[in-house]
């Protein structure tokens, strides 16, 4: 296993969309910063995707673009941005994902029933192992992120710690690659 953990759309607009989305952005957190810290323990990729959507003034430079200040997020982490919900279409991610050898994504992120579960997809399309890790989904609806995790693979971030210590053991290839692409 050659994973990287994809943090889907945890921009500043979203958390002051409404108090459902705000409140269950809020609960995600600290599930979210902590497999940040376990993919960094490891010298594994830290991918940041930011939605772009120029009808609801959702662009680069202006206000709620970047990323959530609550969330660890590094200007060392790779950023993709998207126009379309899955973080695959044209995006330039694959070919990234490519570099760096990566063959498991583990995905994190909002809105569980849309650009989550569409990344989720388009990484299963590309022949990529897709994991969500429980507790990292948001949503206005705790239905939907329910729903989201009952048919998807899914991982507690408990256990998320034991499988990236078990890729650890070969984890010295990729930091290297990791380090390299970089």
């Amino acid at each position: 296993m050659r994973p990287a953990l994809l943090v889907v759309d945890l921009q500043k607009a979203f958390f002051s969309a409404g108090q459902q989305t705000s409140q269950s952005l809020e609960q995600s957190v600290a599930y979210v910063n902590s497999a940040i810290g376990m993919f960094r323990e490891h010298g594994l990729p830290v991918i940041f995707v930011q939605h772009i959507s120029p009808d609801d003034g959702l662009l680069p430079g202006r206000p709620g673009f970047e990323i959530d200040e609550k969330i660890d997020a590094l200007p060392s982490d790779i950023r993709i941005q998207k126009q379309h919900g899955s973080s695959f279409h044209r995006t330039g991610l694959t070919e990234k994902l490519e570099e760096l050898k990566i063959d498991t994504v583990f995905i994190a992120g909002y809105r569980a029933e849309h650009c989550v579960l569409s990344t989720y997809r388009g990484a299963k399309d590309d022949g990529l192992a897709a994991i969500l890790i429980r507790g990292a989904l948001s949503s206005p609806s705790q239905e939907n992120i329910r729903f989201v995790e009952c048919i998807s693979d899914t991982v507690t971030v408990g256990n998320l710690k034991y499988l990236l210590d078990d890729a650890s053991s070969v984890g010295n290839i990729y930091k290297h690659a990791y380090n390299e692409a970089q």
